[in-house]
């Protein structure tokens, strides 16, 4: 009537709503983002809040012990800090005081070893490699300017820094009480299925939440070594990054190499193939053995999905969006099965117990001018 159609006046209202969602999102982008890592934090806590569970006595409350855990944890961080912390800011101080003279042009390209059958084109190629490297000094300034005002900013916003335990705390302590509320509002069939999926998700969250920290740890460690038995320079701070970029899957570790590479090539670093070997080492080690034992379980993305998946990150959220790309994939292929398997069994439940139909029986009156049926001479039975 009057060119109203119900059914795109829904399909309208429903677009509507979606798009105020999105935009609602975009708007609190910075407090998701907040929230995410507060459930990240959460579970790397989470087995040591058992842990102590497990060893008090069983009448101290359970936030007694998720205080002592956060107490143990934090004290330790700023151990580290006040130990190390010194050291990384000195080295960090000498890199920026001496990378403008190290990005000499010249001293640059005479530092780049090259094979004995290419030394006699070595001006020609030098003097291509002058023109690049002159190219990317000249955008070096505006792109360090960008940087020091990106830390500027990050410096600015230190309170989400602070947010991220308080609301993991709360995370931990609540989050039994938050599930069974949300699966009790729920019908038994959908509940089943959702049950199933938080289980999935929580796998899947502790399994790459405490890889990702034990390869960053492990990595700390391995190159802190190596580096110092290398002779390599700033040590501990190449160190520190590489463990930091190690929370990035693929594109991570491999900006790492590629800076400490350069960085150790621009110091005139004498055992570059020695440090390329180690890195070549490590990874294959890592990659092959440390990382699938880690993530055996719960993280079963395939390659290719984990490129165009960091591509994608990188389009929307930059670097937050390239380490929340992997979890995300996972996280969306986990519910995708459980629906499917949920309907596919639904189905087979139906097929196998299929609904009755119901038979209809027509009886014809007789007609009264009709005569009456024929009725057989029956003996009788004498008793």
């Amino acid at each position: 009537m009057l060119g109203f159609d119900s059914r795109t006046a829904k399909v309208v209202w429903t677009a509507a709503l979606m798009m105020l969602l999105f935009y609602a999102v975009y708007l609190s982008a910075t407090t998701i983002i907040v929230v995410i890592f507060a459930v990240f934090f959460s579970y790397v806590l989470f087995p040591l809040v058992e842990l102590t569970q497990r060893w008090l006595p069983k009448r101290v409350p359970r936030t007694v012990s998720i205080s002592l855990v956060f107490l143990v944890v934090l004290g330790l961080a700023g151990t580290a800090v006040a130990l190390f912390g010194s050291q990384i800011e000195s080295e960090a101080v000498a890199l920026s005081q001496k990378l403008p003279t190290q990005l000499n042009a010249e001293d640059v390209s005479n530092k780049i070893p090259l094979p004995g059958f290419i030394e006699p084109m070595r001006e020609r190629i030098m003097s291509f490699v002058r023109t690049q490297i002159a190219a990317g000094t000249d955008q070096a300034v505006p792109l360090a300017k960008q940087f020091g005002e990106g830390l500027m900013h990050a410096a600015g916003n230190l309170i989400y820094v602070v947010l991220i335990p308080v609301l993991s705390f709360l995370l931990i302590k609540q989050a039994p009480e938050m599930r069974r509320e949300f699966l009790s509002g729920m019908a038994s069939t959908n509940k089943t299925l959702w049950r199933g999926i938080i289980d999935d998700l929580d796998v899947l969250l502790s399994k790459y939440v405490r890889a990702l920290l034990l390869l960053s740890l492990a990595t700390l460690v391995a190159y802190s070594i190596a580096f110092s038995l290398l002779d390599v320079p700033y040590a501990l701070l190449l160190a520190g990054i590489s463990a930091l970029l190690e929370f990035i899957p693929f594109a991570g570790p491999l900006g790492a190499i590629v800076i400490t590479l350069a960085i150790a090539l621009l110091s005139g670093h004498e055992h570059m193939l020695w440090l390329a070997g180690f890195f070549l080492a490590y990874r294959l080690f890592q990659d092959y053995v440390i990382n699938p034992m880690l993530m055996s379980e719960g993280v079963e993305v395939s390659p290719l999905l984990v490129i165009i998946g960091l591509l994608a990150g990188d389009q929307l959220g930059g670097v937050v969006g390239i380490f929340l790309s992997v979890p995300v994939m996972a996280a969306a292929k986990i519910v995708a099965v459980r629906i499917m398997a949920a309907r596919a069994k639904a189905k087979a439940a139906a097929l196998a117990n299929p609904p009755a139909v119901p038979v209809t029986v027509t009886v014809t009156a007789p007609d009264a001018t009709s005569p009456p049926a024929p009725v057989a001479d029956t003996p009788a039975r004498l008793p």
